[in-house]
């Protein structure tokens, strides 16, 4: 949580230093696979999905850092991070709330690990939004362009030479975070059908993820006062076995 918090933080830095926020990103992932990797169980047995989680988690982080460095006018370079990084994250979520789950009290790290994923959720949207405007330039616009008041454009006035992290994509997260909440300021705005269906689909997913884990975390908190609830069952014991056969044992007459 403190990670996707500093995050926020360097987006909102001058310009000369939101490089940090790119490096940031990159930690978030590499911490994703470390946290989210090996440790939820079911019925006793890691699950067996672990090495393909780490190898999608490692493929974005690769993707993002191509992304990073390439030149604006390569437009197709964002297209393998985009579908990526979808998945992951998705991924990435449903374990986390797998996590929850299985929390059988509500603590100060089962409250921060559910605020960590809501804003994972805003700052990975605000990412595919940038994402999605260097490759088809012109998906968001500003409500001001209609009044002919004009705020600068991302894009606008850059050489096509210029790498991709150097470029000001502050106003797309914060349209991220105003979408998954609902709030919908109205000052910047999807203007192409798959800019329109991308925010839609954040603006439906931040609810239901609220939704969600506030079920989850009031079912835990008024169920972690009973005395069958705070501590686990106990372990079965195995049965007995016969000294001579090695089975179990018959049952006293």
């Amino acid at each position: 949580m403190l990670l996707l918090l500093a995050v926020m933080v360097f987006l909102a830095l001058p310009e000369t230093l939101r490089w940090a926020g790119a490096l940031g990103y990159s930690l978030t992932a590499l911490l994703l696979l470390v946290s989210l990797e090996g440790q939820v169980r079911h019925g006793g047995r890691i699950r067996r999905l672990d090495l393909p989680y780490r190898l999608l988690g490692l493929a974005a982080l690769l993707a993002q850092w191509f992304w990073y460095f390439t030149p604006v006018i390569n437009r197709d370079s964002g297209l393998p991070l985009l579908a990526l990084m979808t998945l992951f994250v998705a991924w990435s979520l449903l374990r986390l709330v797998g996590y929850l789950a299985e929390e059988r009290r509500v603590n100060g790290q089962v409250l921060m690990g559910a605020m960590a994923g809501y804003l994972l959720l805003g700052l990975t949207a605000g990412l595919l939004l940038t994402v999605l405007e260097t490759v088809q330039p012109g998906s968001f616009s500003s409500s001001h362009q209609a009044l002919g008041r004009v705020l600068p454009d991302p894009l606008a006035g850059q050489t096509d030479l210029q790498r991709v992290w150097e470029l000001d994509f502050v106003r797309l997260n914060y349209f991220a975070f105003a979408t998954i909440t609902t709030v919908g300021y109205g000052d910047v705005l999807p203007t192409t059908p798959l800019a329109q269906m991308i925010s839609i689909g954040f603006g439906v997913i931040g609810p239901f993820y609220l939704a969600l884990v506030m079920g989850l975390l009031i079912s835990r908190y008024t169920m972690q006062d009973r005395p069958d609830f705070a501590s686990p069952p106990p372990a079965a014991e195995p049965e007995p076995r016969s000294a001579k056969t090695g089975g179990p044992q018959p049952p006293p007459p």
